[in-house]
């Protein structure tokens, strides 16, 4: 049998491009892009990701990837796929947010830690909700619906198509805004009981100037903190879901076009 270049190419093409898109997105996307997870298992994940949709992509035109043309597309499937994973760690992020704002409320900032996802020093209860998140995402096949996501964007956003990037960038500003006005919320009842206790020792202090207010009222403050969270837990579920079903909501949205 004979191959003719043309034929190589659009061989060569019919991977590289969705392979671009692909990587691109489990370089930025949470739980994929974990320090922990080494370079060489993500482009093994990209490779075979690539290969199981590659039967249901549809037909993309023959570009030359060296030309100007190529290079343009090869930055625009980045630029694609980096927004994709980009969604998901605003989701990420707000829950770090929330995490940070109790701690801080709490008397409990200085208490951080090293977060392997990101490399980047973060408050224990940040850590903490950002766990409980990722436990949930993997509960909820949330990996498995990025995957559904990023096939359908080869169908709504072929190769090619061309972007609006102010529009797209203008609403992912939106998007973060809406994100952590849900994380204020979510630590919004550990921060008025707080409040209400430091209130509270102010008029004992008033009241008797010879109470050690720091020796009383640090533990107090960090107690009346973990008590709150327990009491909150129950709906942290809740809160949970709606964050990421606005954020593959928004995700859709955008590649929907």
């Amino acid at each position: 049998m004979e191959y003719s270049l043309d034929n190589i190419g659009a061989w060569v093409g019919d991977f590289f491009w969705p392979f671009i898109r692909i990587g691109a997105m489990f370089l930025v996307a949470p739980v994929f892009s974990s320090r922990t997870v080494p370079v060489r298992i993500r482009i093994m994940l990209s490779v075979l990701v690539t290969v199981i949709l590659l039967p249901n992509l549809p037909f993309t035109e023959i570009y030359e990837p060296l030309s100007p043309q190529g290079i343009l597309l090869v930055f625009q499937q980045i630029a694609i796929g980096v927004v994709m994973g980009l969604i998901l760690q605003i989701v990420f992020a707000a829950l770090i947010m929330a995490g940070q704002t109790m701690a801080t409320t709490m008397g409990l900032g200085f208490a951080s830690s090293v977060d392997p996802q990101n490399g980047v020093q973060v408050t224990m209860l940040g850590q903490l909700y950002l766990m409980l998140g990722t436990l949930y995402f993997l509960a909820m096949d949330g990996h498995l619906l990025l995957l559904e996501v990023m096939a359908n964007s080869f169908i709504y956003l072929p190769v090619g198509s061309p972007l609006n990037g102010g529009q797209i960038f203008g609403d992912i500003a939106l998007f973060t805004a809406e994100l952590f006005l849900a994380a204020v919320l979510l630590s919004l009842p550990v921060m008025v009981g707080v409040l209400l206790v430091n209130l509270a020792f102010g008029v004992i202090t008033r009241a008797a100037p010879q109470l050690n207010i720091f020796a009383v009222g640090f533990p107090t403050t960090m107690l009346a903190g973990f008590v709150l969270m327990f009491f909150s837990m129950p709906v942290l579920i809740p809160l949970l879901q709606n964050l990421f079903n606005t954020g593959f909501s928004f995700m859709r949205l955008l590649v929907n076009g």
